[in-house]
């Protein structure tokens, strides 16, 4: 095989529709955009919902119904390579993590999650442990404490 050789196969590769050329492509003169109107002019169309000034379906449907999305639980995450900081026997509390500066806010509690790798023994109290983060505490040994 060479590659002068080569071709696509047939229907592989399909010329484009170059709109406004002529009449044998069928999409001459007005480019099949029709005569005049809102959408043959540049950047004309309306926006996806628009029904031509009429009260719009979303606007006409009632709204109703609850979500429970303003009640979701949200954790400050930390990592357990962030616990590196402290020096050995350290206790670890989120009054402390916000002192520091590790964590901004504390949101509804502070959850330690498994990233990194810790070299000291300490003792972490937060709300939520990842299974990894309390392996990774107690195998320095450490102490992971819920609150």
């Amino acid at each position: 095989m060479k590659l002068h050789t080569l071709y696509q196969p047939e229907g592989a590769v399909k010329e484009r529709n170059r709109v406004g050329r002529g009449v044998a492509s069928g999409n001459g003169k007005t480019s099949g955009k029709g005569h005049k109107g809102q959408n043959a002019r540049t950047g004309g169309g309306v926006r996806p919902g628009f029904e031509g000034g009429q009260l719009p379906l979303f606007r006409r449907l009632p709204k109703r119904g609850f979500s429970n999305a303003p009640f979701k639980i949200e954790y400050a995450t930390i990592n357990v390579s962030d616990l590196d900081k402290f020096e050995d026997g350290a206790v670890v509390t989120p009054e402390l993590l916000k002192e520091m500066g590790i964590v901004k806010k504390q949101l509804d509690g502070i959850k330690v999650l498994g990233n990194g790798e810790l070299t000291k023994k300490i003792t972490v109290k937060a709300n939520r442990f990842s299974k990894t983060a309390v392996e990774k505490i107690e195998k320095m040994g450490g102490k992971a404490e819920v609150i």
